[in-house]
């Protein structure tokens, strides 16, 4: 059986980032499922779709094509054959995807995807709801928060280094529209799991908080090896 590592958490904590460091380190295959609901949310802004018509959008999740591959350590999202690593972090998918990845009809398609990718291997998947939902059974829970200030903050100067304008104060206001959104909706809302380790990245860098969660995952490693 493949070893699980389940990373959940608010966007803007660095989760990305984070989880990307892990894998490399511990040699597990990274998986962001936000990338996903992502391309979905692309895919439908595209086509002039909006996120109340489920019928539209169920039509473009049959014939929907999502690939996440990997190139020198970076992740690549390709939709329809299309390289779209860079269009799906624009803000106009940053204002829409909550919203998208909250109907049960996205979630259903995506969910069965991402369990998929357990046959790669071990796998560290990053998301929502992936220790409460995708993996229930994963072998280490992470949820890692941060607070909505330093979340911001983050996104922000990602922003500005990508050469995307915008001010600090918009940033902040989407951070919080989507932390209300993600935590209040009926579906797959965003959740601590039971038997998750809560890391909060506020006042840590991000070495700081790999090395917290290394070391975690390691120790389950071992565990689970002389078991």
């Amino acid at each position: 059986m493949a070893f699980v590592v389940a990373i959940d958490g608010p966007a803007g904590t660095g989760k990305g980032t984070i989880t990307k460091l892990l894998a490399e380190k511990l040699h597990l295959i990274n998986i962001d499922t936000g990338a996903m609901y992502r391309c979905v949310t692309l895919e439908c802004i595209n086509k002039g779709i909006s996120v109340s018509d489920e019928n539209k959008i169920s039509e473009v999740l049959e014939k929907i094509d999502i690939k996440l591959k990997h190139d020198n350590g970076r992740q690549k999202a390709i939709l329809n054959g299309v390289d779209v690593s860079e269009d799906i972090r624009s803000p106009k998918v940053d204002g829409e995807v909550a919203k998208f990845a909250a109907l049960k009809i996205v979630r259903d398609k995506m969910t069965p995807l991402q369990r998929e990718m357990e046959k790669d291997g071990n796998i560290i998947m990053e998301g929502r709801d992936i220790g409460t939902v995708v993996f229930p059974n994963a072998d280490v829970k992470i949820f890692l928060d941060c607070s909505l200030e330093e979340r911001a903050r983050r996104r922000y100067k990602q922003n500005i280094e990508k050469g995307i304008q915008t001010t600090y104060e918009e940033v902040l206001s989407s951070i919080i529209k989507r932390h209300k959104l993600e935590t209040e909706r009926e579906i797959a809302p965003l959740v601590k799991a039971e038997d998750a380790i809560v890391v909060d990245s506020t006042n840590m860098s991000i070495n700081e908080v790999v090395d917290k969660i290394e070391n975690i995952i390691n120790l389950k490693l071992k565990e689970k090896n002389n078991g």
